[in-house]
């Protein structure tokens, strides 16, 4: 039995270079399938495994000798390689100073980006951990201020057909069955999200995705977990802040975009492959503002247990 992707529906296969095996039984402790034994002293393929070998990698990355080798689910041993020097990573310090950072900008400079600069963004989003490997996590990348301006339109004369959604007499039936938190959200929220991204793009300003030059949307597919769209666009974000790059989440669209026929149909003009449960937009630009502060957050609550 294998888990099944997009991508792959079979396990992959392990192979023991027997000659370079000095049986130090790591591989087989870093398994969390249970794929591994040792046997008399040497290292053998398990028939007790929980799914089958899902090409995690792990055994190979731990193995001093080199001595293990796995084939399919999209990876195999050319794919692996040396782990950058302790002294290259950033420090604990670093990585605060790159969030603290960041901000959410949605005014940008009328300045394009340079290929190379949307390659590391996706070589940086691609390390991101995932629920099963291979990644099941797909990328729509609108590259230029026309093509992102131009979904902007697409979305806002798409969202014109889905008025009805919040017309008072469906928020007043819809609400004893969704209840007040989804009842005020639309009221508050949706709703005038609608006529603000509607109106304003009928008179030439555009607060969908602000004109920017290059808006990623990171969405999975029925296998995916759900949580791994938005931890790939989450490193794509911080790749890009790293890069000298403003950024924003914008979570409006995905919502939209995946019920309808007329949902598909835009979907399928962008080559977004899938309907997905999470999904997530982040855009890319030069700020037109040098921040001198931020703001220190919180969360709601943090209960020590």
């Amino acid at each position: 039995m294998s888990i099944p992707t997009t991508r792959t529906r079979e396990a992959a296969s392990i192979t023991i270079l027997e000659e370079k095996c000095n049986a130090c039984g790591k591989c087989v402790s870093v398994c969390s399938d249970f794929s591994l034994m040792l046997e008399n002293g040497k290292v053998r393929v398990s028939e007790l495994a929980l799914y089958g070998c899902i090409g995690c990698g792990h055994c190979m990355a731990v193995c001093p000798e080199d001595a293990i080798e796995i084939q399919g689910r999209e990876i195999s041993p050319s794919d692996m390689y040396d782990l950058p020097p302790k002294e290259a990573a950033a420090s604990y310090e670093q990585l605060l100073a790159l969030y603290q950072r960041r901000r959410s900008i949605r005014k940008f400079r009328k300045k394009e980006i340079d290929n190379s600069l949307i390659e590391k963004i996706l070589e940086a989003a691609k390390t991101a951990p995932m629920g099963i490997p291979p990644s099941d996590v797909h990328v729509m990348v609108l590259n230029g201020t026309d093509k992102c301006r131009a979904f902007a339109q697409d979305f806002c004369n798409y969202l014109k057909s889905l008025k009805w959604m919040v017309s008072g007499w469906f928020l007043a039936v819809m609400r004893p069955f969704w209840g007040k938190a989804n009842d005020e959200m639309f009221r508050r929220f949706i709703k005038p999200l609608f006529r603000i991204y509607i109106e304003n793009m009928e008179a030439g300003r555009n607060l969908v995705n602000y004109d920017v030059p290059l808006a990623m949307y990171f969405y999975g597919s029925p296998y995916t977990d759900p949580a791994d769209p938005i931890v790939a666009a989450t490193y794509a974000m911080h790749a890009g802040e790293s890069l000298g790059l403003g950024t924003c989440m914008l979570g409006a669209v995905h919502p939209f975009i995946q019920n309808g026929g007329k949902a598909r149909k835009l979907r399928e003009k962008y080559k977004i492959k899938y309907a997905s449960r999470e999904g997530l937009f982040v855009i890319f630009g030069y700020s037109a503002f040098d921040y001198r502060k931020a703001i220190r957050r919180s969360f709601a609550e943090v209960s020590l247990i």
